[in-house]
């Protein structure tokens, strides 16, 4: 299980889909709590199939919040 601070949501450029480690993927069997860094490599969004790369956090540094600022 992840530390609280590496649980944050991300979402991707593509689509809008947010993936929440507070919920995970229950189509893959991503149990709740497992952060996005921790994710497989070969996850992707279950609306459209982008990769992890195609993710941005949605706080901190790197964050789709950060790049508008």
């Amino acid at each position: 299980m992840s530390r609280p601070e590496e649980m944050y949501q991300c979402q991707t450029v593509d689509c809008g889909y947010v993936y929440d480690p507070a919920r995970g993927d229950k189509r893959r069997k991503i149990s709740p709590g497992t952060s996005f860094d921790d994710l497989p490599e070969d996850w992707h969004c279950p609306s459209c199939g982008a990769g992890k790369k195609m993710f941005r956090p949605l706080a901190g540094p790197g964050s789709v919040v950060a790049e508008q600022s």
